[in-house]
């Protein structure tokens, strides 16, 4: 797909610029001088993956070599499919716009068991063959990483290869492989071979399945001495690149923010937790490495918010320290500082004194479970006293909603653990601040779901009866003021624990649901169970024997060829513990737990103690202490790509701009500080600008045209400052310019009828209903000062928007020339400032 064949589409289709490829820090490499080209996958939309670190690091580490180039790719959204399909026309990557089919290796990360069949829409779209089976030398080898590989079956016939564990080492050692077998002249299948000698490295098709008499998968080597995968597993994250100029999502992803993994592996060994378990050991990088990327990445993006991530960020050994010299570094600048996975007892007082310097972020917990019994039984190590005490705090330092996590259908939950959770609610609930304001609490309940490789692996999961049942009860007690329920859609559930412990029987599965419409299960507002029974039915599936049979110890599992390091033997001893509700405790600080996952030589905890506040240099100048400010008028042009920026995406990437470019800004006071700034009325996306205005508040030494200068250097292709001026009055009303519109048509022309309709008209009434159904009449003779014909398909429009109902330049085009709204959808459209156009008598 050329740039031509994309702007055709992109102004048909829902947030268009998660599909133009140039955001800041993305990068752009020829690809004539290149060796390999990977196209890394993310089978979700845009504003999911864009949050999503993993694929960031990949990007990151592959980009640093000089004779790769990795570009990115995600699922389509339906509208944008629909086109694609329409117009034969293949899916392709953001940065080059290049098909798929055209890159050396695609590489997919499987988070979540309900993508699967994104996975297909992308490889279809793409022109790549579904099945791994029937692809030959004209293909690119199709490769995933991520959790999901940890049972890699259910997808073993669409992937030539699947990456367990780590992937920022072993993705280099494939593609080093590559290049290698690339210079040798091999086939496929050599390469397969080479691969499979690659940690981390499994290769379907070397493992032929087989159903045994009990109708369990059995899966037997092809290749002498290939019998299990171990997980490939970096030591020690210190010494490993992470991406100090992350790519800068357009749009409005999940999450927002940087994002610094401070950590990676859980030793808390919470039972139902797959994480906790296939990342184990526990790796911290250190408080220096840390403090040093988020000064670099900060000074790249422009973030306004740092997040920290972990398994369990307030574990973190020297976490007291590190977010102290954070906050002193951020809080100046009013970047605010989020701990998104924290668990009661690691989150003190002085803790959460640090994180509300700026602002208060989002404050969740997650007891899990409702009684100490149960908790006991899943190994989650907090009382109800602990957790009461967090609650308690975090209200008295100001947070009024606090957000609480808990499953259903847990081994050995009774009815009395589910009347456990409604009556732990209403006891936090009760919790009070003097003179405070009443607080609120988000309750947030999903199915549980047995994963692999964690002790609850061989546990039944609750039918979907069962779990909506429970569900409805918790429903009807857990309501009242102050109190929200949230759920998972238990549908959902039984989907994503069928792919979770399913095996290759599955794939015809998949594929018929996919041909079925089957789209971004994920999401509520797709997914469409109805279509799932049904391809359930005609493929012969039996979900219950993949979701509510119990296993026996010592069947075979459709994942034993995997390693995860940690061994059958210290799972099922877990097992049997929670059974008798035995606790085991964290071993990052205490006795080893005999897990197997470390040989205490190249493989161990890798911790690091409290130290001395780390001295990073800021070349940015503080204005923490000033008081004097000078407002300026900046005036600027959005022309090109930039016209498909919505107008809260343009003022984020005006704001990161100024960041980048070590221009401070005045901020307002309070709880949640923001830049004071003020933009003019929107710009409805798709159409272009000579001239936009904000005001800004900087220190005086700003001068007008380093702001220009510095600002320009920061926007992406489109966006360009024009001018900068300084007032000493408040910017006059919009509405008492006039504009002027020059709007050219695609593939069609204006009436001249309609148009001689109009100026001979004394009145035009025009009913404008918006989205509340208010319902507006407007006299678009009056709005409309000046209309002719540049061309046949070309139109100047002046319109006077100094009073009455606000209306858009397509809506009254729409009206007077009865136009549809797809052919003004494609039509190019400037705005021009037209003070002078004033309507005369």
């Amino acid at each position: 797909m050329n740039r031509q064949s994309l702007e055709e589409i992109l102004p048909l289709v829902r947030h268009p610029s998660h599909y133009l490829g140039s955001e800041i820090n993305a990068t752009q490499k020829d690809p004539g001088k290149v060796r390999l080209r990977v196209a890394l996958a993310f089978p979700d939309l845009y504003e999911v993956g864009m949050s999503h670190v993993g694929i960031q690091i990949l990007y990151h580490v592959l980009n640093l070599r000089e004779d790769i180039a990795a570009e990115r790719v995600f699922a389509p959204g339906v509208d944008l499919e629909a086109e694609l399909r329409g117009r034969n026309t293949p899916l392709c990557s953001l940065e080059s716009h290049t098909p798929l089919s055209y890159f050396d290796l695609i590489g997919f990360s499987l988070l979540y068991e309900l993508n699967f069949t994104n996975i297909l829409t992308v490889l279809n779209l793409g022109g790549i063959p579904l099945y791994s089976k029937d692809r030959d030398s004209t293909h690119p080898f199709v490769v995933a990483g991520g959790p999901c590989t940890f049972n890699p079956e259910p997808l073993a016939d669409f992937f030539d290869a699947m990456v367990v564990g780590d992937g920022e080492e072993v993705i280099l050692d494939l593609a080093d492989t590559w290049l290698e077998w690339k210079d040798a002249g091999g086939d496929r299948q050599q390469l397969l071979q080479r691969w499979s000698g690659l940690q981390g490295v499994y290769v379907p098709s070397f493992f032929e399945s087989r159903t045994d008499p009990k109708g369990l998968q059995v899966l037997t080597p092809r290749i002498s001495g290939y019998t299990a995968v171990r997980k490939a597993l970096v030591s020690d994250l210190n010494l490993v690149s992470y991406p100090d100029n992350p790519v800068i999502a357009f749009g409005n992803p999940i999450h927002d923010r940087l994002s610094l993994e401070i950590c990676r592996g859980c030793t808390r060994g919470c039972r139902f937790c797959q994480a906790g378990m296939i990342y184990r050991p526990v790796r911290e990088r250190s408080p220096g490495t840390v403090m040093v990327l988020a000064d670099q990445a900060l000074a790249s993006t422009g973030y306004e918010d740092i997040s920290l991530l972990s398994l369990s960020t307030g574990d973190y050994t020297a976490i007291q320290g590190l977010v102290e010299q954070l906050m002193s570094r951020c809080e100046p600048e009013k970047v605010a500082v989020s701990l998104p996975s924290l668990r009661v007892g690691t989150l003190t007082q002085g803790l959460m004194a640090q994180i509300k310097r700026v602002r208060k972020t989002g404050f969740t917990v997650a007891p899990e479970a409702g009684s100490q019994r149960l908790r006991d039984v899943i190994n989650k190590n907090i009382t109800e006293p602990a957790l009461t005490e967090t609650v308690q705090t975090a209200f008295e330092l100001g947070w009024r909603l606090i957000k609480l996590y808990f499953m259903i259908g847990l081994p050995t939950e009774t009815e009395a653990d589910l009347d456990a959770i409604v009556a732990l609610v209403r006891r936090l609930q009760k919790v009070r601040v003097r003179g405070g304001r009443p607080n609120s609490i988000t309750v947030s309940v999903s199915t549980f779901i047995p994963k692999p490789h964690t002790p609850f692996q061989w546990c039944p999961q609750i039918s979907l009866a069962e779990s909506r049942e429970k569900l409805f009860m918790l429903r009807s007690k857990i309501k009242g003021r102050g109190l929200r329920f949230k759920w998972q859609a238990p549908e959902m559930s039984v989907l994503e624990g069928l792919w979770a412990r399913g095996d290759r029987r599955l794939s015809r599965l998949l594929v018929k649901a996919y041909e079925m419409g089957c789209r971004f299960d994920g999401w509520s507002d797709h997914f469409q169970y109805n279509k799932w029974q049904e391809a359930m039915e005609t493929c012969g599936v039996d979900v219950d024997f993949y979701t509510t049979r119990g296993r026996d110890l010592s069947e075979p599992l459709p994942w034993d060829h995997i390693d995860s390091g940690v061994s059958n033997a210290f799972l099922k001893q877990e097992w049997e513990k929670a059974l008798a509700g035995s606790q085991t405790l964290d071993c990052r600080r205490g006795e080893c737990n005999l897990c197997g996952v470390c040989d205490f030589e190249t493989v161990r905890p890798v911790t690091f103690e409290p130290e001395p506040g780390v001295k990073v240099r800021h070349d940015r100048q503080r204005i923490s202490d000033r008081r004097v400010f000078k407002k300026f008028q900046v005036s600027y042009a959005k022309r090109g790509l930039a016209r498909y920026f919505g107008h809260l995406e343009l003022v984020k990437i005006f704001m990161r701009a100024f960041r980048r470019a070590s221009i401070p800004l005045r901020f307002s006071e309070g709880f949640h500080p923001a830049p004071k700034v003020s933009f003019e009325a929107a710009l409805p996306v798709g159409i272009e600008s000579t001239e936009e205005i904000f005001l800004v508040e900087v220190p005086p030494y700003i001068k007008a045209g380093s702001l220009v200068q510095r600002i320009n250097e920061q926007l992406p292709d489109g966006l360009r400052t024009t001018s900068c001026t300084a007032v000493f009055h408040q910017m006059p009303a919009q509405k008492s310019k006039i504009f002027r519109y020059t709007v050219t048509l695609k593939d069609s022309a204006f009436s001249e009828t309609r148009l001689d309709q109009f100026l001979k008209s004394t009145t035009w009434p025009f009913t404008k209903t918006n989205r509340k159904g208010h319902v507006k009449r407007i006299d678009l003779r009056q709005v409309v000062t000046r209309l002719h014909l540049v061309s046949p398909s070309t139109a100047q429009m002046t319109l006077d928007l100094a009073s009455g109902p606000q209306v858009r330049c397509t809506e009254v085009l729409g009206e007077v020339f009865d136009l549809s709204e797809r052919p003004l959808k494609l039509a190019t459209i400037i705005k021009e400032p037209d003070d002078g156009a004033y309507l005369s008598a």
